[in-house]
């Protein structure tokens, strides 16, 4: 990542009490600035151990989408799901870089 770059904020599905939130893209951000800090931001899930996560970016909105885009609809379509039953692992990372063609059918 770089300062310029554009990314999208995605969320995976939850479960809270009998409701079911979809897996979403909630907007569209500019990467202002890059660097490092070591003051703790939040605790870290077990599995991570002590994690600071150190390597942090600031963003300036581009688009914030009034009405999340909910990704399953959108998976047939978008060029880097090679797995199409299994998409969700396409996602589950901290950041990828996906071709533009999908980026635009994503703010679409």
């Amino acid at each position: 990542m770089k300062v310029g770059d554009t990314i999208l904020i995605y969320a995976r599905s939850e479960t809270h009490a009998k409701e079911v939130f979809p897996s979403v893209i909630f907007g569209e951000y500019k990467v202002t600035e890059l660097f490092e800090d070591s003051t703790p931001l939040f605790t870290a899930p077990p599995q991570m151990g002590d994690e600071l996560f150190p390597f942090r970016f600031r963003l300036k909105p581009v688009k914030i989408f009034k009405e999340p885009v909910e990704i399953k609809p959108l998976i047939p379509e978008l060029g880097f799901v090679t797995n199409k039953t299994m998409w969700s692992g396409h996602f589950r990372q901290a950041m990828r870089e996906i071709p533009e063609e999908d980026y635009r059918k994503i703010v679409k």
